[in-house]
């Protein structure tokens, strides 16, 4: 099957940090290569892959302040349309924007949506509801008025996620610094817990930061270490008690919360969004619907067995599970275009 893979420019596919879209595209094109595909990466020119990179940018426009994001996306998102014909199926991990191509061309386009950003994007998703098919990442993250070909949970192939069944005394917030994320809370968890916590991620909200993070941070009991990469990232997801998810909204998955049972730790997280479909409550961590009772959970994590953790993760997020789901909704989109 010849597949095009469109992928944000936002960051390097896959990411050298943050960067959750990018690391799922990343993800499936390389599966789909492994499983004898011909693929092709549309993607910044500095990505990393092992089919056929196709680029318009050098840079992720998050790294290059010379261009204008808007000119960047055009520009890459009509270099894939404009060689469309080339490929069996199109699939789109790049929003909305695509969509507005999927009438002008004869290739089918299947659209992984990672969530909507605002409400105000929904109406160009219905506009397109009936000439491509959309696959949900959460069935928490369906949208009422869309039609879905399938849910497709993430994966990650485990190779990647050092296992460790004895843990350090820390616990661990890993994942974007904003005030939906719940870092205030994970350190308020962290401080009645009496435990250090380890902050990993990308500032998003530098006001939130500054004003109720920055005058916690003493490097003793709150350490920030900043946007880590991939071997820090797994370093810090196996040595930790557990994972701090403390999040206010509704969620679409959680990439840090596979990853983190991949390594056998327990995530501790409130129970919304896509949270009650990721962790099994009291086999893998816990969902808890406050403060008071995360810091339960804290006190009870020597219950929950780092194995199950990562049996958890190895039997519903993995690479493979995840490839041939989508190799599944490729055939049902090709059988009826």
């Amino acid at each position: 099957m010849k597949i095009a893979v469109l992928s944000s420019i936002a960051w390097r596919t896959p990411p050298e940090n943050y960067g959750p879209w990018e690391q799922m595209a990343s993800n499936i094109t390389e599966g789909l290569v492994d499983k004898g595909h011909k693929v092709s990466l549309f993607a910044s020119g500095n990505s990393i892959t092992t089919a056929k990179l196709r680029s318009v940018c050098k840079l992720p426009y998050n790294q290059d302040a010379s261009g204008d994001p808007k000119v960047s996306e055009c520009l890459h998102i009509s270099h894939l349309m404009e060689n469309a014909a080339d490929f069996d199926i199109i699939h789109n991990h790049f929003d909305f924007l695509p969509l507005t191509y999927s009438r002008l061309i004869k290739t089918p386009i299947i659209t992984t949506i990672h969530g909507f950003s605002s409400p105000k994007i929904i109406p160009v998703y219905k506009k397109y509801d009936a000439s491509t098919a959309y696959i949900s990442i959460s069935d928490s993250d369906r949208h009422k008025e869309l039609t879905y070909l399938d849910t497709i949970y993430h994966g990650v192939d485990p190779t990647l996620f050092t296992f460790r069944k004895d843990k350090e005394d820390y616990l661990l917030y890993f994942g974007r610094i904003h005030p939906e994320k719940g870092l205030h809370k994970a350190i308020e968890i962290a401080e009645k817990s009496g435990y250090i916590l380890k902050i990993a991620g990308l500032i998003q909200d530098d006001k939130y930061f500054q004003a109720e993070i920055a005058p916690k941070i003493d490097n003793e009991q709150i350490q920030f270490l900043g946007n880590v990469g991939k071997e820090k990232r797994d370093l810090l997801l196996g040595g930790a008690k557990a994972l701090l998810h403390p999040i206010s909204f509704e969620e679409p998955f959680g990439l840090s919360v596979l990853e983190a049972m991949m390594c056998g730790t327990p995530v501790i997280a409130f129970a919304r969004g896509s949270m009650p479909e990721l962790i099994k409550d009291n086999f893998s961590g816990f969902l808890v619907k406050n403060v008071s009772g995360a810091v339960k959970a804290v006190q009870n994590i020597e219950r929950i067995d780092p194995k199950d953790c990562r049996t958890h993760a190895e039997e519903n997020f993995s690479l493979e599970k995840m490839i041939n789901s989508y190799l599944e909704a490729y055939q049902k989109v090709l059988e009826s275009f």
